[in-house]
């Protein structure tokens, strides 16, 4: 009988020691698939952050470049007008 109490206590210890490891591989997987989906979503939003930054920044270069290009062609302008009173006989 104290035979059959060992065997029955060992038997219950290794499938207990199974389904504990077994469980653990599945979580372990989980946990590995749940990184993975993180991570691209990471990448998502990198991405998505990059392609705002640089709509942002090209409309600020071409109104800026605009802005000065106007400016330059002005000032050119006054300054062609300053040399035509200048050399415009009296």
């Amino acid at each position: 009988m104290k035979r059959f109490g060992r065997m029955a206590s060992f038997v219950l210890a290794l499938t207990l020691g199974f389904l504990a490891a077994s469980f653990a591989q599945d979580s372990a997987k989980q946990d590995a698939k749940d990184a993975g989906h993180e991570t691209k979503q990471a990448a998502k939003d990198a991405g998505k952050a990059t392609k705002k930054t640089a709509k942002s920044t090209g409309q600020t270069v071409k109104k800026n470049t605009k802005k000065a290009t106007h400016k330059a062609a002005q000032k050119t302008d006054e300054g062609a007008n300053k040399v035509e009173d200048k050399t415009k006989p009296q």
